[in-house]
C-alpha cells in the first residue's frame, strides 16, 4: 500500500530519499527550513548535483506526489511515517553534533501535544549518529508526550554520491533498527518495492542499526587507506600499484571494489563518520586502532602528494601557474567538502602560486569559498593557458582521454601531477610529458 511519508530536511539523503519514495507511489512531504530552496524545489529545482535526480523530482512533482514546505507541520499532521534527514556535522571533538536532530524531535512532540494528533507515529532517525541516539530521540518525545504511543527506530542510509538513486531505488540491503513489532511492519512493508530482486531488509536493535553505518564507512575507509599506505611503498620499491589492486582484487575475500589509490578519501561521510567512531569508542574507553591508523594514512596521503608538488619546484611556487582538474571530492557530483583538492588549493596559495581551476559541476560551490582568490576555467583546456603543471583531483570521466597535443600546445611547461592515475606510464612516456601519479614510477 502507499503512505503518506514526511521527510525532514531536503539535503542531499533527504531529498533523494524522498524522491524515490514518491516514485514508487507514496505521498511525500518534504520539510526544510530555507524558504529558497523550498521554492526552488517546488518549480523542480535541485539544490544538488546528482545525475537523474532532476528528472525524476519534476516527474513526481508533475504527478503530484511530491510536496514542499517550510511548515513542519504539514508533515506531522500528514504523516504516519516521519524521516529525520537531518545534519550531524562534527564538532571540534570529532563527535556528531545532534543539535538538529533533537530539536526536530522535540518540536514533531510538541506539534503532536498541541494538535492532540492521535495516530501513531513512526519516527525514523535516518541521520548518520552515534549509538544511543534512538533512545535518546524516544526519550525528549515520550517526555513531552508521555500519554501518546508512538516509535522510533533507526534507518541508517547507503547512498553513494553519484550513484544515489541506483542505491536508493535498489539497494543491497535495508537495516532497520526497531523491536516494534507495528514500526517493523509499516516500514517492511514500505520498502518492498525496493528489493523485489531478493535484497535483504535486516531487522536489528537499534544499537547495532546505529553502528552498521559507522562500521560500513570506516571498513571502506580502512580499504581506501590501506592501499593508499602500499602505494607509498610501491612508489620506493619501484612496484605498479595498479597491477597490485589488480593481482589482490582478484581475490574474492578481498574483492574489487575500493582498491584504488590516489590522494586520499573526502566528502560529506568517511572523514566525519571516521572521527565520530573514534571519538564514541574513545568515550567508552575502547581503542580502534585500524581505523585511527585509517585516519591518519588519509591525511598523509594528500599532504605527501601536495610535498612532491613543492619539490619539484624546489617550493618556490611564486612565480608558477598551477591548472587545476577536478574539485568536487568524487566525481559525479558537486560536494566540495572535506575535498582533497581544496587541501592542494590552500598549500599553493600559501606559495603564492596562480592557480587555475575547472570542474564540470563544483565550481560555483568552490567559488563561495575561495572567491577571486583563484580563477575560474570555462572549459578544461583554458585553464591550461601557460600553465606550468597541471594537477588532477579529481577523476571525472572528461578527465580520462584528453587532446594531449592540445595540452602541450597551451601549457608552458609540460609537467602533470595526477592524482587519480589517468593516464598510462607508457602513454606519458611517448607523449613527452613529465608525469607523477600514485603509486607508481615518475617519467621524466
Amino acid at each position: 500500500m502507499s503512505y503518506n511519508v514526511g521527510i525532514i530536511g531536503t539535503g542531499y539523503v533527504g531529498l533523494v530519499t524522498g524522491t524515490c519514495f514518491a516514485a514508487t507511489g507514496n505521498n511525500v512531504y518534504c520539510i526544510d527550513i530555507v524558504p529558497e530552496k523550498i521554492e526552488k524545489l517546488r518549480q523542480g529545482i535541485s539544490p544538488i548535483y546528482e545525475p537523474g535526480l532532476e528528472t525524476l523530482l519534476q516527474r513526481n512533482i508533475r504527478e503530484e506526489r511530491l510536496h514542499f514546505s517550510t511548515e513542519l507541520n504539514d508533515a506531522v499532521e500528514n504523516c504516519k511515517i516521519i524521516f529525520l534527514c537531518l545534519p550531524t556535522p562534527p564538532n571540534e571533538d570529532g563527535s556528531a553534533d545532534l543539535q538538529h536532530v533533537l530539536r526536530v524531535a522535540a518540536q514533531i512532540a510538541n506539534i503532536i501535544k498541541n494538535k492532540n494528533l492521535t495516530e501513531k507515529k513512526i519516527i525514523v532517525n535516518k541521520s548518520t549518529v552515534p549509538v544511543g541516539t534512538t533512545s535518546k530521540i524516544r526519550e525528549i518525545i515520550k517526555e513531552i508526550i508521555p500519554d501518546k504511543e508512538f516509535a522510533v527506530c533507526s534507518n541508517p542510509e547507503f547512498l553513494r554520491e553519484g550513484f544515489a538513486l541506483e542505491d536508493a531505488l535498489k539497494p543491497e540491503r535495508i537495516v532497520i533498527g526497531t523491536d516494534d513489532k507495528d514500526a517493523e511492519i509499516i516500514l517492511k512493508d514500505l520498502y518492498v518495492p525496493f528489493v523485489r530482486s531478493g535484497n535483504p531488509i535486516f531487522i536489528f536493535d537499534e544499537k547495532s542499526a546505529e553502528v552498521v553505518k559507522y562500521a560500513a564507512n570506516s571498513f571502506l575507509a580502512v580499504k581506501i587507506s590501506f592501499m593508499n599506505d602500499i602505494s607509498a611503498y610501491c612508489e620506493k620499491v619501484g612496484a605498479d600499484i595498479d597491477k597490485v589492486r589488480l593481482g589482490i582484487g582478484s581475490d574474492s575475500r578481498i574483492g574489487k571494489r575500493f582498491l584504488f589509490a590516489g590522494i586520499g578519501y573526502g566528502g560529506s561521510c568517511f572523514p566525519k563518520d571516521v572521527r565520530a567512531l573514534i571519538h564514541s569508542s574513545e568515550m567508552e574507553n575502547v581503542s580502534l586502532d585500524i581505523i585511527k591508523a585509517a585516519q591518519k594514512v588519509n591525511e598523509k596521503q594528500i599532504s605527501r602528494f601536495i610535498d612532491r608538488i613543492f619539490n619539484r619546484f624546489n617550493g618556490n611556487l611564486s612565480s608558477l601557474k598551477f591548472a587545476l582538474w577536478g574539485l568536487s571530492f568524487k566525481p559525479d557530483t558537486d560536494d566540495v567538502r572535506e575535498a582533497p583538492a581544496f587541501r592542494i588549493i590552500d598549500r599553493l596559495l600559501s606559495a603564492q602560486a596562480r592557480i587555475d581551476v575547472y570542474d564540470p559541476e563544483a565550481m560555483p560551490n568552490t567559488e563561495l569559498k575561495y572567491g577571486n582568490k583563484i580563477s575560474y576555467a570555462k572549459n578544461m583546456y583554458h585553464c591550461l593557458a601557460d600553465a606550468d603543471a597541471l594537477i588532477i583531483a579529481t577523476e571525472w570521466t572528461v578527465f580520462r582521454n584528453p587532446d594531449f597535443t592540445k595540452l602541450k600546445s597551451l601549457m608552458k611547461q609540460h609537467i602533470i601531477f595526477d592524482g587519480r592515475n589517468l593516464f598510462s606510464l607508457d602513454e606519458m612516456q611517448e607523449l613527452n610529458f613529465e608525469y607523477y601519479s600514485i603509486g607508481r614510477k615518475d617519467v621524466k
